[in-house]
Parts: C-alpha cells; sequence; structure tokens
C-alpha cells in the first residue's frame, strides 16, 4: 500500500509517500502552501500512486487539514486522520527530543500501516464533523447566555432587588424592554408614569404582562435597591442586550441545526424523549458508529464505563464512572434519560427496579444510559429506527 503522511501547519503542509511494503520512501519530505496552488502541486505529485491501494493520513489537529481534507475528498482520494497523541507517543518512542515536520510526515506515513492508529475520512464524516461544531457553538452560547442572566440577577440585586417579586415571568418581552429602558429601581420611581405605559405596551407575539404600570411604579419607590450606582444600571443595559442577541444568534442556529437534522434522518431521534438538541449533540459527538467494535466501545468512548481497580486479590467495588471523552455527550445523555425514563415504558421499568435495589437517583440514571447508548449503537450500526421491541 501507498501511504501519504502530511504534516499540516498553518501557512504550510510537508508531505512524504512511502511504499508499505518495502519501506521505501518514493517522495521525499516536501513542503507545500496552504492555498489552493499548494494542494494542486500535492495532487499532481502524488497522482501517479493513487491508481494503487492508497491512504493519504494527517493528524486530527482541530481545523488546520479541514480545507486539504475537502480538497482530497473531491479528488476520490482515501483520507485517514490520526490522533496527536498517538504520534507524540510515538516520537517518544523513538527519542524524539524534538518535533519536525519532514520527520513528522514521514512518522504520520508509517502509523498509517496499522488499523488501530487512525480512522477513516468521508464525505460523511466531514457532515457530522460540521454539525459536531455546529452543537458545540450552540451549547457554548447556552453557557454564555446563562452566565450573562445570572450577572445579571446580581446586578438586579443591588439596584432593584424587588423586581422578580413582581406579576411577571423574568426574561419575557416586557421584563427586559422595561429593564433595558430604565435600569434600576430609582429611575423606574422617577419616570413618567405614561412612559412606563408605553414600555409595558409590547406589540407582537410573546407572553403579556399583567403587570400595570402603577404597580410598577409603586414598587420601584418603596425600593431598597440603590439609588446613585451608574456603573451597574449600565451593566443591566449591556446584559440584556447580550442576552437579546444572543437568543437571536441560537433561535438562528437552532434552524441551521433542524436543517442539518432532516438532511441526516438519523435513527436516534425516533427513540421516544429524545429531542432534536439532544439527539443531535448524541450524533455529533459519536461520530461514525463504524469506529465502534461493538457497544462496550461505545460506552468507553462516551466515559459512562464504570473504573476498575484491581491488584492481585484485591478489586474496588462502588467505583464513579471514568467520565472520559466529550463532556458534551455526557451531558446531552443525561439529559435525554430523563425524558426517555418518561417516555420509554421499558427504560421507567428498568430505571425503577434499579432504585428498588437502592441504587441512588444519578446512579440508576447511569445505568439506564448505558442501557440507552447500547440500543443506540443497535440502531445506528444498522440504521434502523426505533422499535420497542429493540429495548427489551
Amino acid at each position: 500500500m501507498i501511504n501519504v503522511g502530511i504534516d499540516v501547519g498553518k501557512f504550510k503542509h510537508c508531505f512524504s509517500v512511502i511504499d508499505d511494503k518495502t519501506g521505501e520512501v518514493l517522495i521525499k519530505p516536501t513542503f507545500i502552501e496552504n492555498n489552493n496552488d499548494g494542494f494542486n502541486e500535492l495532487y499532481l505529485k502524488i497522482k501517479p500512486y493513487l491508481n494503487r491501494k492508497h491512504a493519504v493520513g494527517m493528524e486530527d489537529t482541530g481545523h488546520y487539514m479541514i480545507n486539504l481534507t475537502n480538497f482530497l475528498l473531491d479528488k476520490k482520494v482515501n483520507v485517514r486522520y490520526i490522533n496527536p497523541r498517538t504520534t507524540s507517543l510515538r516520537r517518544k518512542e523513538l527519542g524524539w527530543t524534538a518535533k519536525n515536520d519532514k520527520k513528522d510526515s514521514l512518522l504520520i506515513a508509517g502509523l498509517l500501516s496499522d488499523k488501530v492508529y487512525w480512522r477513516s475520512i468521508s464525505k460523511k464524516t466531514m457532515i457530522i464533523d460540521k454539525l459536531k461544531e455546529m452543537m458545540r457553538i450552540y451549547h457554548q452560547l447556552k453557557e454564555q447566555q446563562n452566565q450573562d442572566m445570572n450577572r445579571l440577577q446580581k446586578a438586579l440585586d443591588i439596584v432593584y432587588p424587588e423586581v422578580n417579586k413582581l406579576s411577571w415571568v423574568r426574561y419575557t418581552k416586557p421584563y427586559m424592554a422595561i429593564l433595558k429602558a430604565f435600569p434600576s429601581a430609582y429611575i423606574i420611581a422617577n419616570t413618567d408614569i405614561r412612559n412606563l405605559r408605553k414600555a409595558l405596551d409590547i406589540k407582537g407575539k410573546g407572553r403579556k404582562s399583567s403587570l400595570s404600570a402603577e404597580d410598577l411604579k409603586l414598587s420601584a419607590s418603596q425600593s431598597i435597591g440603590d439609588k446613585d450606582n451608574i456603573a451597574i444600571e449600565m451593566e443591566v443595559k449591556l446584559l440584556i442586550s447580550l442576552i437579546e442577541e444572543r437568543e437571536r444568534q441560537i433561535s438562528e442556529l437552532k434552524l441551521k441545526i433542524e436543517e442539518f437534522a432532516t438532511k441526516l434522518n438519523s435513527p436516534i431521534t425516533s427513540i421516544p424523549g429524545i429531542g432534536l438538541i439532544a439527539g443531535m449533540t448524541i450524533l455529533a459527538e459519536i461520530g461514525d458508529i463504524s469506529r465502534f467494535d461493538d457497544s462496550s466501545k461505545l460506552i468507553a468512548f462516551a466515559g459512562m464505563a464504570p473504573r476498575v481497580a484491581e491488584s492481585g486479590e484485591y478489586q474496588a467495588s462502588h467505583l464513579p464512572i471514568t467520565k472520559h471523552g466529550s463532556r458534551y455527550l455526557r451531558k446531552a445523555l443525561y439529559q435525554a434519560i430523563f425524558t426517555v425514563c418518561n417516555y420509554e415504558p421499558t427504560y421507567k421499568k428498568y430505571y425503577t427496579s434499579k432504585i428498588d435495589q437502592g441504587k441512588s437517583h444519578r446512579c440508576a440514571q447511569g445505568h439506564c444510559v448505558r442501557k440507552l447508548l447500547r440500543l443506540i449503537y443497535k440502531l445506528l450500526s444498522t440504521n434502523t429506527f426505533y422499535k420497542i421491541e429493540l429495548c427489551k
């Protein structure tokens, strides 16, 4: 087999070609620019070897290899990714004290000979990777939004601590509009009642507030909030603007996720209780299901396998899960299992049986998550949609 190893970089890539059977270096380490001309130069030099069984390998560095991968896939080239930890360990085994681009291209080419070290990349894999980036951005936006909401409540506790005791719901349009225009109890108390009525009269969709301008003004006039804190008032305005903008971004991103979900038509979302966000997060973080020989490998990948500690005749018990791998995957699984146990009778019964055995709520959920991962593996590996018989 012909192995092409590429050490990717921000501005330049270094590639080399070796014959797997003989170990002969067919093309010595050569640098190309990270642009269209460089990509075409690479393809022209390796093209004579592509009529034989071949593989082009790169480190899975995060983003430097994406454009080159798309180019090679369009040319029908077999592309494989290698975990950077693998190349790092191999360097240490060889006694290399420094990272060298030329040597690394040969190292990567050599690692392509063993299936243990790489994963195959296809057009579908790249689509799943795009979904993964999209889902992580979604979760990051939600986390940032929650942080800003907490900061907003902290600021309001200083300038208007009674605001959440009024007859309206936090973060609704009237709530946000009033606080954005009048960011403290002192300002509200000293604002013309007609302006407060106008601010509360929100047109369009959304929950209407039953709070009257008179009740708002009375509450503000009796508030114990700081009456002279310009910095916090500015912070309230800024945080509301950030929360509103993030909500717009999240809504826009959710529409794109729905488009991806429709295109992929994954069996995961056919499981009762698994919604769009949880389903697409699980699918994106798992990636290509063919990477896993069986469901136990998937469970270990998700960090849901119990820890093992034994030496001689000693074997520890009641150990926590390993928590290896993606935190996004584990979070989505725990969010999903809560609703799956409510909507899927087999899982509800299984959860109850674990509780009856004396397991804690979290431990019982963990058992259900592992059961769910076995079901997910079955559905994805056979491209089969949910049937209740598969949960037995």
